[in-house]
């Protein structure tokens, strides 16, 4: 199996104590996970993805590139192959266009059911497919449900990033979980670098978007109640996934088999459950609630220094 890392803020901020110094960081881990990592990030809305076959603890590039990264939105993966040869094109993130994705998980028996999976891709995404990972065909169900409602490249409400992953999730479901054989294991995370979706699937993910207390608050121009409580209206400054829980500040709370967590552009928080056939039931508490003001504390310090 694997371990994920996804990221989503109101303000870029650096990476490298979350992939590198924090308790379970990626880093760490990857002594367990030592067939490759990846790191997607976005900026000025485009996706950069870097990726090798190295072991993350041992390779200088991982340490570099986590060191420089500040961004909104980022997404790392560390790998255990299961399914697929240990080369780059089956390392996670994978991406196409804006869409970045990654599994944490495993298809038993893939190879009897590859065949059936891709013919639930478009046909028009189907040449895309590079690698041989039953993670791959994941993304690109994923993709085919964006695709039945708008061009790829569209924005994407919260929802229908949710209901996609959901229906992808149902096909594999549908035609691998048969005859008595142990269930898919697919806990995942996508962005188009504004709308983060994540669900779990069998393997443990976590989530959190607030602090005890934020070690920036003196400074931070973007303080608000809901940096260090849970929010009451939806609204949040950051969301952290994570495989495991990063030591630190941050107040961790587990998604449950079945549970959908996202932010859509104006980072509000949605959770949503997924039932068996692959539909959503959407959590509405914060619908109708108007965002908060933020509590300003100072002006003119810079953005790029936040770290998380």
């Amino acid at each position: 199996m694997c371990r994920l890392f996804g990221f989503r803020s109101v303000i870029p901020s650096q990476m490298h104590r979350s992939l590198v110094q924090a308790d379970n960081a990626l880093c760490t881990l990857s002594r367990q996970h030592p067939d490759g990592w990846g790191v997607a990030y976005y900026i000025d809305g485009s996706p950069h993805l870097t990726r090798a076959t190295a072991t993350a603890l041992d390779d200088h590039l991982f340490h570099r590139l986590s060191g420089v990264v500040s961004s909104e939105t980022v997404v790392a993966h560390v790998r255990r192959a299961t399914q697929g040869a240990v080369s780059v094109l089956n390392t996670h993130p994978f991406q196409h266009g804006r869409w970045v994705f990654a599994h944490n998980g495993d298809i038993p028996e893939f190879p009897k059911f590859r065949a059936a999976l891709l013919e639930q891709i478009s046909p028009r995404l189907r040449r895309f497919i590079l690698g041989d990972t039953d993670s791959e065909i994941v993304f690109f169900l994923f993709l085919t449900e964006l695709l039945r409602t708008a061009p790829l490249p569209a924005p994407r409400r919260i929802d229908e990033a949710m209901r996609a992953m959901a229906a992808a999730v149902g096909t594999v479901r549908a035609v691998c979980d048969v005859d008595g054989r142990p269930p898919a294991v697919l806990t995942l995370v996508a962005t188009d670098g504004v709308t983060l979706v994540a669900t779990r699937g069998g393997r443990e993910l976590h989530w959190s978007s607030y602090k005890r207390r934020c070690a920036d608050r003196e400074v931070c121009t973007y303080l608000a109640a809901h940096c260090e409580a849970p929010t009451l209206t939806g609204q949040i400054n950051h969301l952290i996934l994570s495989s495991e829980p990063l030591g630190g500040e941050n107040i961790w709370l587990p998604l449950a088999d079945g549970d959908l967590i996202g932010v859509d552009e104006r980072m509000r928080l949605t959770q949503g459950k997924m039932d068996s056939a692959g539909g959503v039931a959407i959590d509405r508490t914060f619908d109708t609630q108007p965002p908060r003001p933020s509590m300003q504390v100072a002006q003119g310090v810079s953005e790029a220094t936040k770290s998380i």
